[in-house]
């Protein structure tokens, strides 16, 4: 037979039968996956595997801690970078034999891998070429299949709009179309926002299809991105006293893995409540997007919060604020203090809402202004005088807070 001879260069019905042949060419087991480690292929009638190949077959999917390990030992980074095969060592902590990976590409995009377990002694240099005419014969099925994923998920992203928007409700008709879609609906869900810097990039859309595949933190159901944010439909932690906090901790976990692999994460998240009725996603999706608002308005009084429960009084401000624009109210009070300060170049407001702010603690408010505590004493008494307030009333003290605050989620 010509050492030279392709024998790759012909069709293939598909990629079972390709599989097959590069068995058949260089006598080594092989496995042919998507770009997100799904199993699309794999040769058969040989005896020769390792358990790291077996779990694949079985649970048609590479194993997390494999993906982990192989991205910790840098072996991603390398495979994603070479247009030629790469030789993988063995790591037996993982159950992996001595292996040869190379990636399926379409010029600059990963369409997936096909990998081999070298059972014979190392593949040489003509076997190392002939592993790279495969994977050239893998593309074109290979783009068949992205074509069609795309298209399923792009029924998922239509799907997904709707519940987001409110148009598909109640509870039975989403799991009847969930179930036309094949969408497996966890009993219990929220919705999550992740905040990036800029717009989202087709390669960062990419970068994130993939962590959200292979994450084995928390399941992602549907996902969909608007500009700059990432929209998350994401299972939630059977009910339990530390729910909340498991969910949070799974989330974290899962934008530091992101980080780790491909040196991106968002500059802010929000989750809305844990729901289980799927009429309810709007509004999940809408709390999330207020913890934004709110953390983008409040950095330093709402920085621990991530889920908009954490939020406190604060998630009432946006009513609040409603319900000033509604009857154009205006605190008279803060009004008389406003105009004195124009008036009089003083900050007598300035000054009741760090005393407001800190619990009316005369020293610390003191401190953080640098005066004397007989200077704030007076200035509180004109703040009494002037905008004729009760200081030791709990519920003008309390009214005024939440009045100044509103006012700040406008400027």
């Amino acid at each position: 037979m010509n050492q030279n001879a392709n024998p790759f260069d012909q069709t293939f019905d598909n990629l079972d039968t390709l599989a097959d042949a590069i068995y058949g060419a260089l006598r080594c087991p092989v496995t042919i996956e998507d770009a997100n480690h799904r199993l699309l292929a794999y040769s058969s009638h040989e005896d020769m595997s390792d358990p790291a190949r077996i779990s694949t077959i079985m649970g048609r999917k590479v194993p997390e801690k494999v993906i982990s390990t192989l991205w910790r030992d840098g072996v991603m980074k390398r495979l994603l970078q070479s247009e030629l095969p790469i030789r993988i060592s063995a790591m037996e902590e993982i159950g992996l034999g001595d292996r040869v990976a190379v990636a399926i590409r379409r010029n600059q995009d990963v369409l997936g891998y096909i990998w081999l377990l070298e059972v014979n002694g190392p593949l040489g240099d003509q076997g190392l070429h002939q592993l790279k005419r495969a994977a050239d014969a893998a593309r074109s099925q290979l783009i068949q299949l992205q074509m069609k994923t795309r298209k399923e998920e792009k029924s998922y992203h239509d799907f997904f709009w709707q519940l987001l928007t409110g148009h598909l409700q109640p509870d039975e008709r989403v799991r009847d179309r969930a179930k036309q879609l094949d969408v497996r609906l966890p009993e219990r869900y929220h919705v999550t926002v992740l905040q990036f810097e800029e717009a989202i990039s087709e390669k960062l859309k990419q970068q994130i299809r993939y962590t959200l595949e292979t994450t084995p933190f928390v399941r992602i159901v549907l996902h969909a991105v608007t500009d700059a944010q990432l929209v998350l439909l994401a299972a939630a932690p059977s009910p339990s006293v530390d729910d909340e906090e498991e969910q949070k901790e799974a989330l974290f976990r899962m934008i530091r893995q992101m980080k780790q692999r491909f040196g991106i994460s968002p500059v802010e998240s929000g989750s809305g409540m844990i729901y289980s009725d799927y009429a309810m996603v709007e509004r999940s999706y809408q709390e999330a997007l207020t913890l934004l608002q709110i953390k983008r308005r409040f950095p330093e009084e709402t920085s621990s919060a991530s889920a908009y429960p954490d939020l406190g009084y604060y998630r009432y401000l946006p009513h609040i604020l409603q319900e000033k624009q509604l009857h154009r109210f205006e605190n008279p009070a803060l009004q008389k203090l406003r105009k004195y300060d124009r008036e009089h170049n003083s900050d007598l407001l300035q000054t009741l809402e760090l005393f407001l702010s800190h619990d009316s603690n005369v020293k610390v408010t003191a401190d953080l202004l640098h005066i004397h505590i007989n200077t704030l004493t007076y200035r509180l008494k004109r703040i009494a005088e002037i905008g004729g307030i009760d200081l030791n009333n709990m519920d003008q003290k309390v009214t005024l807070y939440l009045d100044l605050k509103a006012e700040k989620m406008t400027e």
